[in-house]
């Protein structure tokens, strides 16, 4: 049977070219680490490190230093870095209304704490307006977080729009870029962002277990670590070193994951985000003209104008678990249904509690491969409704 993934939301596949090579050439032929030591094999590792945090440095326009470039064990953890570590007692936090459990979980302990949030109100697609921001701003504000698209429906931020009125009134603004890093351009300098938080796995192209926290250095100062620990520098010391990364960095980094970052990152500025991006708003409208006609609903905008290649489907009336299941045992296609770790967001939509059917592109995803889920789709809605 054939074969097609569709849920690059959830991780990019196949990887990018060379990921897997770069992983296993450092596992078979060097394998040492950094900030350890100084033989050739430690300081070929370290090289292909600071090589790595340039790369992110130049894809992202961040107008910091190399060292303000740090590795995170995933993008939970660099969202977590950001609203643990930056966030205290009577604090107030604006997020969007479409935020993954990655960063509500973190507020709703925090709000325990002591912590308030409030959330920007969308539409039932999903579109939220910039300036509905601006009333819920008060004087203890203190960062505004939002995803730049959802992952349940691939709904755009207004990023530009609210990064102004952020940089107007000095508010930081951080953004969780889990569904636009790779797929989208992104410019910290020219957003005036305080951090920008990427998974290694999804549009970026590299392995699992690998994301990236950039961070302005102001902003870095009011952080405080989630761990601390050896990081091979400032050995006479027993208290953490105050200086980037090492303040962030604590422990081995995971080095297979930088390896394998590197050869990824290294694909995606030879291609191009913008590039990237354009190939799969192609495959959304392409995808998204042949439901027009069938009996489902589309949970959000609908318009590969407004959204990443992220799409979800509201089988009405009909079990969406049932039809995910179908797609792959008949058809071989794979999706991710459910809820997608982001009830709000869900609750927004109006595809709450039933969830959807996610389909989610990537840059290997071809146009047959699209007319193939829409006639899967097409013959399994026919089957149901005889």
């Amino acid at each position: 049977m054939r074969s097609v993934y569709l849920d690059n939301g959830a991780s990019a596949y196949p990887k990018a070219p060379g990921v897997a090579e770069a992983m296993a050439d450092y596992l078979l032929h060097n394998g040492a680490n950094v900030n350890r030591g100084t033989y050739r094999s430690a300081s070929s590792a370290a090289m292909t490190v600071l090589e790595t945090r340039m790369q992110l440095k130049e894809l992202f326009h961040f107008p910091g230093k190399e060292t303000e470039v740090l590795f995170t064990p995933g993008q939970t953890y660099g969202l977590n870095q950001i609203l643990r570590g930056f966030l205290r007692p009577g604090d107030h936090v604006i997020v969007s209304s479409m935020e993954h459990n990655a960063v509500m979980r973190p507020i709703m302990d925090l709000s325990k704490q002591g912590v308030e949030y409030s959330r920007i109100p969308a539409d039932t697609a999903g579109r939220t307006r910039a300036e509905d921001l601006l009333p819920l701003i008060r004087e203890n504000t203190k960062l505004v977080m939002v995803s730049h698209a959802s992952n349940v429906s691939g709904t755009l931020f207004p990023l530009e729009e609210t990064a102004a009125l952020c940089f107007e009134r000095g508010i930081p603004l951080a953004v969780d870029a889990a569904q636009t890093a790779g797929h989208r351009e992104l410019d910290f300098g020219a957003l005036h962002l305080a951090a920008l938080s990427v998974p290694g796995h999804k549009g970026l192209l590299g392995p699992q277990g690998i994301g990236a926290l950039l961070v302005e250095k102001d902003f870095a100062k009011k952080l405080t670590p989630l761990v601390t620990g050896g990081t091979g520098s400032a050995s006479d010391s027993e208290e953490q070193p105050a200086y980037m990364p090492d303040r962030f960095e604590s422990g081995t980094v995971n080095l297979p994951g930088v390896f394998g970052l590197h050869a990824a990152l290294g694909f995606v500025l030879e291609q191009g985000a913008g590039s990237l991006g354009e190939h799969e708003e192609r495959l959304t409208a392409r995808f998204l003209e042949g439901l027009r006609d069938l009996p489902l609903r589309v949970a959000g905008p609908a318009d590969p104008r407004e959204q990443v290649g992220v799409v979800s489907i509201d089988f009405t009336g009909r079990d969406n678990g049932e039809m995910a299941f179908a797609l792959e045992e008949e058809y071989g296609i794979s999706t991710r249904c459910g809820l997608h770790c982001a009830p709000n967001a869900h609750k927004t939509l109006g595809t709450f509690p039933q969830g959807t059917v996610r389909f989610s592109f990537g840059y290997a995803t071809t146009e047959a491969e699209i007319d193939y889920a829409v006639d899967a789709i097409r013959r399994l809605t026919a089957k149901e409704t005889r």
